[in-house]
């Protein structure tokens, strides 16, 4: 008897269609000891034992690093971070002190430091540094084996084509997969800034990730459908679903291909108007494949890496460095440099970890840079110097709430030139700066705001936060994260239309930027630039060159008259299949054929 269909939902994280059998990557369970320790000499061996295992798992990446395959010599810089976090304080010296102080045995010692991590991580407001949870826990779980003298997850057992469905891909497992006999992936963890959505990215391979439950559903040998664009997952499909996804598969590829030949053409809609698309990276390594999708400019570089797992913050020369490849490797194209964007528990040992209850509405941003106003002039003046350069190089300022810290940032960068003038270093003099609009005050002022600044970025995801007061990874209220809330909607006309009035440029560079369905939306508010993750490129840029300004300036003046985001959803969805049918039906099968997407 046919199985019937189950429906799963997740994390589209790359576009495209995999249909095969499912592989599980089951993971032995790890016993864990529960035993304090009697003497000194036994906390020691048990140091001793710890230090051993994770010295092991140091030598498993170097090997892996040394047999990298060349698709993802791009990403080597991935297990370089899983070698720095394995020796991180928290991770490292943190395990140790449990072990001697509270006489655990390592296995038990090394699981209670990373819950701490979990805990401390899970309680930020950032979607790549909540990703960066599932590094550690991978991590810990290597150790765990070596303590346990069990042989570490592989997938060597893949013997045909298949979809790959794991709670979680290390970067460091991915390094060792089979890509030529690799459908897909599908994860119960992680999101769109996770590790392995970066990889299937880099790959080109459909995915979902943060599907949950699907170790729990899918077994091996179950035939499975993924679609990398809706996040959807079929198992058990019935005939007339894999009839339908083929013919899709067939139509998307032909779609895709012909829509990358046409990336790098600008971004012209039919009545004229040219929007600017840009790139949102975070590392340098990522600036070829901005440059291959069509990337016009990198609309948001994110700093905050350089920061991560280390005892110390950047000096000068290192962030220099690496900025001044930025600005070589994009110009005579801009690059618009986001500065440190990290609350004060993000940080490491070399700055203490304040305690606060709503980290979200806590010390971070341009707050925490204004708290510690040396080591943001040093991040400023490494920013200017680089500038110098090719002269492409803007700054921004992070959740920026007013008039008064704005102030209080240029005072702040004013200083960083003056010391740079009494140096004798070059340095961009007439570099522009603008402001990050992610929170209601910052919209309510903007006005004020644009008298000192030369543009805004409207950061989505934030401001839809804090507009609408949900946590985006809370169970109980993530549903009503909603960019077409109304209240979003005026939001974003109203900082348009202030910045349009002084006669600055106005980019959007939330996920809601790279949202195919939201172009209408976008072009109707008359935005200047739209800057997202690179793999997005491609299709935004030819919705924009199907649309017309006019039409979607119409539909916008009515989505402003409506009085809920299902109803501006239904709205939009009826425009979108009429604008760009063809294309519409990739993004939201579902649109198509309603019984096939039901999660």
């Amino acid at each position: 008897m046919d199985k019937e269909p189950i429906h799963l939902k997740g994390f589209g994280v790359n576009q495209g269609i995999a249909i095969g059998k499912a592989f599980l990557a089951e993971e032995d369970h790890i016993s864990l000891p529960l035993h304090t320790l009697s003497g000194d000499e036994e906390v020691e061996q048990e140091c001793l034992l710890f230090q051993e295992a994770v010295a092991k798992v140091e030598q498993d990446l170097e090997k892996t690093k040394r047999s990298i395959h060349a698709e993802f010599m791009d990403h080597a810089h991935i297990l370089d971070a899983h070698q720095l976090i394995l020796r991180d304080p928290f991770f490292y010296d943190q395990t140790l002190e449990t072990i001697r102080k509270e006489r655990l045995n390592a296995m038990l010692a090394l699981k209670r430091s990373v819950r701490k991590i979990s805990d401390l991580f899970s309680a930020m407001d950032d979607d790549y540094l909540k990703g960066r949870v599932a590094d550690v826990k991978s991590l810990a779980d290597r150790v765990l084996r070596h303590l346990a003298g069990q042989k570490a997850s592989s997938f060597d057992e893949i013997r045909e084509r298949v979809v790959i469905v794991a709670r979680d891909i290390s970067p460091a497992d991915a390094i060792r997969i089979q890509l030529e006999k690799t459908l897909g992936f599908i994860t119960d963890t992680g999101g769109r800034t996770s590790h392995t959505a970066i990889i299937a990215r880099a790959l080109g391979i459909p995915a979902v990730v943060g599907a949950e439950r699907a170790t729990k559903t899918i077994r091996t040998g179950d035939l499975v459908i993924v679609d990398g664009a809706s996040g959807r997952i079929i198992v058990h499909p019935t005939d007339e679903q894999i009839a339908f996804y083929y013919e899709l598969q067939d139509a998307l590829e032909i779609y895709l291909k012909d829509i990358t030949r046409k990336a790098h053409l600008p971004a012209v809609t039919l009545d004229g108007r040219k929007i600017r698309v840009e790139a949102n990276i975070e590392l340098v390594e990522e600036v070829v494949a901005a440059k291959d999708h069509g990337a016009e400019a990198i609309g948001l570089y994110r700093t905050e890496f350089a920061y991560l797992n280390r005892e110390r913050p950047p000096d000068e020369e290192e962030l220099y460095v690496e900025y001044k490849e930025l600005a070589e490797l994009m110009a005579p194209a801009f690059v618009t440099i986001r500065s440190l964007d990290l609350g004060a528990e993000k940080l490491g040992v070399w700055m203490p970890p304040i305690e606060q209850e709503n980290p979200a509405l806590g010390l971070r941003g341009i707050r925490l840079c204004l708290r510690h106003k040396e080591f943001f002039k040093t991040q400023l003046r490494a920013i200017l110097r680089a500038g110098a350069v090719a002269r492409n190089i803007r700054l921004m300022f992070p959740l920026v709430s007013g008039m008064g810290e704005l102030l209080q940032a240029k005072a702040v960068l004013e200083e960083a030139k003056k010391e740079l003038r009494w140096r004798g270093t070059a340095f961009d003099e007439a570099m522009a700066f603008g402001v990050m609009i992610e929170v209601p005050s910052a919209v309510a002022v903007a006005d004020i705001l644009a008298r000192e600044v030369d543009f805004f970025s409207i950061g989505t995801n934030d401001l839809i936060q804090y507009a609408l007061g949900i946590d985006r990874v809370n169970p109980h209220v993530a549903h009503l994260y909603d960019p077409l809330h109304p209240a979003v909607l005026r939001f974003i006309g109203n900082v348009v239309g202030t910045a349009h009035n002084a006669g600055i440029p106005v980019t959007i560079c939330g996920e809601m930027a790279g949202e195919p369905l939201y172009v209408p939306l976008l072009l109707g508010f008359e935005l200047d630039c739209l800057s997202m993750n690179p793999q997005a490129i491609p299709r935004v840029k030819n919705l924009v060159r199907r649309s017309t300004v006019s039409e979607c300036r119409r539909f916008v003046q009515k989505a402003l008259t409506l009085t809920t985001a299902a109803h501006i959803r239904d709205t939009l969805q009826e425009l979108a299949l009429k604008v760009f049918p063809e294309e519409f039906k990739f993004f939201d099968p579902q649109a198509v054929k309603p019984n096939f997407g039901a999660a």
